[in-house]
């Protein structure tokens, strides 16, 4: 049986990657690179965040018949995070090496809480809600961006 945890976690590494590629293709000033680095992380960000808002959080609230908890935190941080990927985009876009990496600061600690609080608390909780579903729910999950990771 696959740990939805385990697989999330995963992904969550497959992001963070992409993003640290950006970051130090940005603070190199090599902005071609760093474009195409900080669109494949924002590809692979947004997978992430719409598996979980379509597929893992409706699962858990169906199981739970909770709406207004966790799953509502998360996905008014998932809207934080897409603000703040789109201002990075646009700072790329106009090579702005300054607000660029002002921005990956504020996103990079952004996403590490959001991501602990999903490792540590929520993804536990839907691996015990929806352990008996979780091979079915993963396989939605597009993990086929391309990085150097292991």
């Amino acid at each position: 049986m696959t740990s939805i945890q385990d697989t999330m976690m995963h992904d969550h590494k497959r992001c963070d990657h992409l993003f640290a590629e950006a970051e130090q293709q940005a603070a190199n000033q090599h902005w071609s690179d760093a474009m195409s680095l900080v669109q494949q992380f924002s590809d692979a960000l947004l997978n992430h965040l719409s598996f979980e808002e379509n597929t893992l959080f409706p699962a858990f609230e169906d199981k739970t018949g909770m709406t207004q908890g966790p799953t509502m935190m998360m996905r008014h941080e998932h809207e934080q995070m897409r603000e703040l990927v789109n201002e990075l985009i646009q700072a790329a876009s106009d090579q702005n090496q300054e607000r660029y990496l002002g921005l990956s600061e504020s996103l990079l600690i952004y996403m590490q809480q959001h991501n602990m609080k999903e490792e540590q608390i929520l993804y536990p909780m839907i691996d015990q809600e929806c352990a008996d579903e979780a091979d079915q729910l993963l396989s939605g999950l597009n993990t086929n961006t391309k990085t150097n990771a292991a």
